[in-house]
Parts: C-alpha cells; sequence; structure tokens
C-alpha cells in the first residue's frame, strides 16, 4: 500500500468513483482490527488456535464433569433402590416366616383333628354294631315270645 507523506494519514486504493480517501491512522485502527496478512488469507494465527484448543479444553472438561455428575447421581439412585430392595426383601421373608408358622400350626391342628376324626369313627362303628346287635336281640325277643328283654338276652347266649 502507498503511505502518504504525511505520517498521520494513510491512503487507500481508489474506490469505485476514483477519488482516493484519506482516512487519519487513530481513527483507522479504531474502526477495524489490524488485518494481517495471514487473516486476510484466511490462515489462523496462533493466537486463534489456541484460544479455540482453550475453548474446546473447557468445553471438554465441563462435558466429562456432568457426565460424572450424571453418573454419580446414577449411582446413587441405584444405591437407594438397592436398599429399598434389600429392605423390600427382608419385609417379604418375615412375612415368608410368619406364613410358614400358621402352615406348621394349621398342620398339626389337622393332624390332631385327623386322629379324633378316626378315633371317633371307631366310636361310632363299635356303637353301630352294639345298635345292631340289639335290634337282632329285640327281634330275637319278639319271634320266640319270651317275657322279658333279660331272657332273651338268654337265651341267645345259650344257643351261641
Amino acid at each position: 500500500m502507498p503511505f502518504s507523506s504525511s505520517a498521520s494519514l494513510q491512503s487507500f486504493a481508489p474506490q469505485n468513483d476514483g477519488a482516493h480517501q484519506q482516512i487519519p491512522i487513530e481513527d483507522a485502527a479504531a474502526a477495524s482490527p489490524p488485518m494481517t496478512d495471514a487473516a486476510a488469507v484466511g490462515v489462523d494465527t496462533a493466537d486463534d488456535v489456541d484460544g479455540r484448543r482453550l475453548r474446546r479444553k473447557i468445553s471438554n472438561r465441563e462435558s466429562a464433569r456432568r457426565s460424572r455428575a450424571r453418573k454419580q447421581r446414577r449411582l446413587d439412585d441405584l444405591r437407594a433402590l438397592a436398599a429399598s430392595l434389600r429392605g423390600g426383601r427382608r419385609e417379604l421373608a418375615a412375612r415368608v416366616h410368619a406364613a410358614r408358622s400358621r402352615v406348621a400350626i394349621v398342620l398339626h391342628a389337622n393332624d390332631e383333628l385327623r386322629a379324633e376324626a378316626a378315633a371317633l369313627s371307631r366310636r361310632l362303628e363299635v356303637a353301630a354294631h352294639g345298635a345292631l346287635a340289639l335290634n337282632q336281640l329285640y327281634a330275637a325277643a319278639a319271634g320266640l315270645g319270651v317275657g322279658t328283654f333279660e331272657q332273651a338276652a338268654a337265651s341267645l347266649i345259650v344257643w351261641s
């Protein structure tokens, strides 16, 4: 770029109207950042690369921190669930134990009732035989024409 003889003015290439525009250097620096040859071509400077690298590092660290926090929350939730399930298991085990105790009591009572039913069945069988024998005795007494029951019983004993 051509410079003018004045130290405070900078001359730029002609615009569409062909006239030169002169801008004080202080104002030109304030109006836009200084353009280097690398920035004009699109090549990143070391500061730009370092800045992006630093932003990526910070972003990655923040992402890793969020990931660790999520993992810790999930772990805490799983530990709470495990503790809850252990408590539920203990409660169910206590209920199973109580139910088994009640079953044992009911089975014992059932065994006693079956034994009592068998004894009563035997007594009923004996009573039924006795009633049948009495019925036969009365029938025999009536058929023999014997006067009293004792006499009929005595005559049956003699016949046997």
